[in-house]
């Protein structure tokens, strides 16, 4: 009996012991031989650190965070981070997984095709843009001497086994591989209607890979000796054809062949203004979704400490396909988000200006998370969890961030004049708080603000383990045990 109840003793130790060792440190190999952290540090459990180069050449980058994995799988969302150096074109593509465009900085003209035609769209500082899964497009850069910095959604991939998502190139050559090049060469020839050598030309010539320089150092050389063949065939051609139509003329009709020589040159070499009118008149024609500005929207919530702005599917139908939302916060020096609940969608943040702290509470009542943020710092929420984002006393902090909801989130306060412990007074909530009407009022009633509260200084806290629901040792515990569920 005692050997049966050591047995079961050493047993219930070797599971506290491997549940103190859960993940929260474990690494898998990235591209290019990276190290990423799966899971952020205890410190920062709801941090995305888990960062991974998609695409990095001279003229820009693509970087992503991965989610958190819940039983195996990723969520729903990532955040990617698009930068692109002046004049730079991301050469066309398409992706398993939807996108949600926030142009942070720079202009941006984008192309993709919608409804079978080509839809172009210059996009600005605040825009969002969604282009859906599987839609080809491609992005260039048209700041003059601007750099290009995207903020995107990702979806989960649909593809298969592809992980973040997968890019299949229409573009491409010797690197990236256009997906093309996957078929054999007879197969193209026979479906192009060309010669295999005329295919050759058109397959191999980019090797910079994904995101190019539209006048790299080699491309002027490229493109003018390309372009002195072609003048030379053409003249060839223009010639040749002006003295057999020379010789069948009226002589009122020879004394123009300069004119005719030269229209038909023109027209060699710039017979393509026709189509890109009728595709531009077909555009015009399609009615295509359009962007939207959040700097142009005001404010759903203002007052003299902030001011912040959601955007749902009711105000951007698109985002209703991805089941996105998106929102921008302005928090004053000091000031603070309240401490607040998400009813309906986990949260994905990105600090976008200034330095400031989030805290995140877990279910049990322990401090699940409270780490220092700046500029670039990316975090997020589970749904449900209680949160607040809180600026630094050294100025103000910006912060955006997308919902895996599109509709109306309508988060719920747990501080301030709009909170919903304003809303529950009453003696059934002063008996649940173990004090009198009389004291709770007094607590609840003392913050005249809502939503974005002022900067205070208050009393020194009291120290940890005191109050506040089981201090450090039950926080770390309690982490351990969710995490380890969610993994």
């Amino acid at each position: 009996m005692r050997a049966k109840m050591r047995v079961a003793v050493l047993a219930l130790l070797l599971l506290v012991l491997c549940v103190g060792e859960i993940m929260a440190y474990k690494y898998e190999e990235g591209e290019g031989g990276e190290e990423e952290r799966e899971i952020g540090a205890r410190d920062g459990l709801f941090m995305l650190r888990n960062s991974k180069k998609m695409v990095k050449t001279k003229a820009g980058e693509v970087r992503i965070l991965k989610s958190y994995r819940s039983r195996g799988t990723l969520t729903p969302l990532h955040i990617g981070f698009i930068n692109m150096e002046p004049n730079s074109l991301f050469i066309p593509q398409y992706i398993d997984a939807s996108l949600i465009l926030f142009i942070r900085r720079g202009q941006l003209r984008i192309g993709w095709i919608y409804k079978d035609e080509l839809v172009q769209k210059d996009l600005k500082i605040g825009d969002v843009y969604r282009i859906p899964a599987g839609s080809a497009f491609y992005m260039e850069n048209t700041g003059k001497g601007q750099k290009l910095q995207i903020i995107c959604s990702i979806d989960s991939s649909e593809g298969i086994g592809a992980g973040i998502f997968q890019s299949f190139y229409i573009g491409g050559g010797t690197y990236p591989s256009s997906v093309l090049a996957g078929f054999d060469q007879r197969t193209l020839a026979t479906a192009f209607n060309v010669t295999y050598e005329e295919l050759s030309t058109v397959m191999r010539g980019l090797y910079d890979g994904p995101i190019i320089h539209m006048e790299g150092s080699h491309q002027p050389r490229k493109l003018a000796a390309y372009m002195q063949s072609q003048l030379r065939k053409t003249q060839n051609q223009v010639a040749w054809e002006d003295n057999e139509e020379h010789e069948n003329q009226t002589p009122s009709q020879k004394q123009q062949p300069i004119k005719w020589s030269l229209r038909k040159l023109l027209n060699s070499f710039f017979g393509r203004q026709e189509e890109q009118k009728q595709q531009q008149q077909n555009q015009q024609n399609v009615d295509y979704p359009d962007s939207y500005n959040l700097y142009d929207r005001k404010p759903d919530f203002q007052n003299d400490y902030g001011w912040s702005l959601a955007l749902d599917g009711d105000d951007y139908a698109p985002l209703r396909k991805s089941g996105v939302g998106i929102y921008l916060v302005n928090l004053i020096a000091g000031s603070m988000m309240a401490p607040h609940v998400n009813p309906m969608a986990t949260e994905y943040g990105v600090v976008l200006k200034g330095k400031g702290t989030i805290q995140v509470v877990f279910p049990n009542g322990t401090l699940a998370m409270s780490v220092d943020v700046a500029e670039g710092d990316a975090f997020w929420v589970p749904r449900y969890f209680p949160f607040c984002q809180i600026a630094s006393r050294s100025g103000p902090m910006e912060f955006f961030g997308f919902t895996t909801s599109a509709r109306k989130n309508r988060p719920q306060f747990l501080a301030g004049a709009s909170s919903l412990l304003k809303s529950m007074k009453g003696p059934e909530l002063a008996a649940a708080m173990g004090t009198t009407e009389e004291k709770l009022d007094r607590i609840i009633d003392a913050q005249g603000q809502s939503v974005i509260l002022p900067p205070k200084a208050p009393a020194a806290p009291p120290k940890e383990g005191g109050g506040g629901g089981g201090g450090k040792e039950g926080t770390h515990l309690y982490g351990e045990m969710l995490m380890d569920m969610m993994i």
